[in-house]
């Protein structure tokens, strides 16, 4: 069996396959665990506590690193691009597990001058770039040009642009209790979303409190707004406000792998690949596909899952045994939604038990530490929460970190 795909869909796939074996190509060697990202950009959690290594999840697979790039699904085998060159691999079933990228739309500047958060690089880069803003507007000569590095703009107001900016303004805070010039100087965190509230995947009053507390903390929340345009130095959304800023992070959700545009296969109008309800791709008996990069229906919902970890692992599992066994359809009823918003406040829908504050926050932590894979993972997690307790975070930044300067 050949797993293309070694995210969240892909690595629990091969996972739930245990002794019957799986090859997995992946361009990593690790499955990132989403979730996680937002406290390893702010430092709360060290980077490689929310990366599991393929090799360790998967004890029974193969790991190819590379990229799958040709398929013939008559002959049954894929071209894979290695650092050592290419090779054909032969398969009998095949599972798409291609994941996502980052959904842009045509805002003048945004991709010369917009941050991603999606990947581990995305969050350290971030993270980096937040506290350069803070040694420069140390530095600066005038009050406006601080005020420029001391505003952060998120486009996108779902869980990653939530979690993210939250975590990253805790951050921020911490960190000025090293540069004492700054403290006089305002800080502006602004929220940008098209639609008519902040994060519109839980209920309303969820949703409600999780705006109220991110105003008190004095954060602007700009809901049926669009982003116009960025650039070095300024955002302007579509209700006029123009924003001095060199932060601009756009966190407003995504599409599915560009890359199956090049393949013979079923793709929706968004890309994605249509699958039946046994999560078979239409028209291909021996050809699976699940995760952010399917279009997969749910026999016990009416309409398709949404791209999250929750319904990947469902996912996957069921594949899993479709793969070993009998076919069956997927069908899965979700058990309830979970964010964090800094400040050990959270929110969380639990079989129709809705939690907030500090309650919320907990149940979030301890949902995610239980699905995380592997119990050494768990255990470095739980460490690191532990010491952040009683800790403030780290500052360092590490902008250089893997740019070695050459000899001589």
């Amino acid at each position: 069996m050949l797993v293309v795909g070694g995210g969240f869909a892909g690595g629990y796939v091969a996972r739930e396959l245990g002794s019957r074996g799986a090859t997995i190509v992946s361009k990593e060697n690790f499955m990132l665990y989403t979730p996680l990202l937002p406290e390893a950009a702010s430092g709360t959690l060290e980077p490689r506590h929310c990366v599991v290594p393929l090799r360790e999840m998967c004890p029974h697979a193969e790991l190819i690193l590379g990229a799958v790039t040709e398929l013939d699904l008559e002959a049954h085998t894929a071209t894979v691009e290695t650092d050592e060159g290419t090779q054909t691999v032969a398969w009998r079933e095949l599972v798409l597990a291609l994941g996502a990228v980052p959904r842009t739309l045509p805002v003048p500047g945004l991709s010369e001058h917009a941050l991603s958060f999606k990947s581990l690089a995305d969050a350290i880069y971030l993270r980096n770039h937040v506290l350069h803003q803070l040694e420069a507007a140390d530095a600066a000569l005038d009050e406006e040009e601080r005020a420029r590095r001391l505003a952060f703009v998120f486009v996108g107001a779902g869980y990653a642009g939530v979690e993210a900016l939250a975590e990253l303004s805790d951050l921020t805070e911490d960190a000025l209790r090293r540069y004492p010039r700054l403290r006089s100087t305002p800080r502006r965190w602004v929220l940008v979303d098209a639609a008519p509230r902040i994060l519109p995947e839980i209920p309303p009053p969820l949703g409600d409190y999780a705006a109220t507390e991110l105003r008190k903390r004095g954060i602007e929340i700009h809901v049926d707004t669009t982003l116009e345009s960025v650039s070095a130095g300024e955002a302007v959304l579509g209700n006029g406000t123009r924003i001095a800023t060199n932060t601009t992070v756009w966190t407003a959700g995504v599409a599915p792998n560009p890359v199956l545009r090049e393949w013979p296969l079923p793709l929706d109008e968004k890309g994605r690949v249509e699958v039946d309800e046994l999560l078979r791709v239409r028209g291909h008996e021996h050809v699976w596909s699940l995760g952010d990069c399917a279009l997969v229906p749910n026999t016990r919902s009416d309409r398709p899952d949404p791209p999250t970890c929750q319904h990947a692992l469902r996912q996957a599992r069921r594949l899993a045994k479709n793969l070993t066994g009998p076919p069956e359809p997927y069908g899965y009823r979700m058990l309830g939604q979970v964010a964090t918003l800094g400040r050990h406040k959270g929110i969380a829908e639990v079989l129709g038990l809705r939690l907030r504050g500090f309650v919320g926050w907990w149940v979030t932590r301890s949902y995610h530490l239980y699905q995380l894979p592997l119990l050494q993972r768990k255990v470095r997690v739980v460490v690191d929460w532990t010491v952040a307790l009683f800790f403030r975070r780290d500052i360092a930044e590490l902008g250089q970190l893997g740019h070695p300067e050459q000899l001589g």
